[in-house]
């Protein structure tokens, strides 16, 4: 399954290697990314593929999360069939 990753926050060295490194941890694949430093903020959207996730994509959801409260970022990931339907309406 693709999923879409977005993280959004106050730039700072290390968080791409932060959460390209806990979505490689849990076997998940980075097929596209793409990043902009707005002034001082950061935002990155990534497009993965999580068919050789070793955890849930509950588990996923609730590390990646996890990971943007300890580092002072917004860490979301959906579904891409979700987020395509979201952004089509």
């Amino acid at each position: 399954m693709r999923a879409i990753v977005t993280v959004i926050g106050k730039d700072r060295v290390g968080i791409i290697a932060s959460v390209c490194s806990l979505l490689a941890e849990s076997g998940v694949n980075i097929l596209d990314i793409s990043q902009t430093i707005l002034q001082e903020y950061l935002t990155m959207i990534m497009l993965v593929d999580t068919s050789g996730c070793t955890i849930s994509f509950i588990e996923l959801v609730n590390s990646l999360e996890l990971r943007g409260k300890e580092q002072g970022l917004a860490i979301r990931i959906q579904r891409e069939d979700i987020f395509l339907a979201m952004h089509r309406i």
